[in-house]
C-alpha cells in the first residue's frame, strides 16, 4: 500500500484507506499513552517507537491486518493473551475487521519499556558477564 518511503508516521498512515488509517492511529495513540517519552520514527519502512535509542515496538498496516512487532520478548511475555491472534517470529497480526486490542498493546509496550530500561540492560549485561 505504501507508494514511497514515508518520512514520518503521519506520512505512513496517510497512505492507507480511511478505515485502516483510523486503526493505525488508535495503535499509535495506545503506544504513545503507554510510552509517553518514546520517540516516533520510521525504521525498516515501518512506524517505530524508540526509547533510550532502542526500538520498543514497530507496527504496520496491511490489507487485512495491523502487524505489531514487539520483538520476541514482548510476544513471549504475553503468550497466553496473544494466543487468539495469528503470530510469526516476533510479530502478531490484529485483523482489521476486529476491535484493536489497545489495552493489550499498551501492556506489551510497558513490558518492553521495563525490558529495555538502562538499569535492566546493565543488570542483564552484568549477569551475562558472570556466567562466562
Amino acid at each position: 500500500m505504501i507508494t514511497g518511503k514515508p518520512i514520518d508516521i503521519d506520512a505512513y498512515i496517510t497512505e492507507f484507506p480511511r478505515g485502516t488509517q483510523l486503526l493505525l492511529e488508535q495503535v499509535r495513540m495506545a503506544i504513545r499513552k503507554a510510552a509517553p517519552d518514546a520517540e516516533e520514527a520510521i525504521s525498516y519502512g515501518m512506524p517505530t517507537f524508540k526509547l533510550h535509542g532502542k526500538s520498543l515496538v514497530y507496527f504496520a498496516g496491511f490489507a487485512h491486518h495491523i502487524g505489531f512487532y514487539p520483538v520476541p520478548s514482548g510476544i513471549e511475555a504475553l503468550k497466553k493473551e496473544l494466543s487468539a491472534y495469528k503470530q510469526g517470529k516476533g510479530s502478531v497480526q490484529f485483523p482489521l475487521d476486529k476491535k484493536m486490542p489497545l489495552a493489550l498493546i499498551a501492556r506489551i509496550v510497558k513490558f518492553r519499556m521495563r525490558a529495555s530500561s538502562p538499569r535492566r540492560i546493565a543488570k542483564d549485561l552484568k549477569r551475562s558477564r558472570t556466567k562466562g
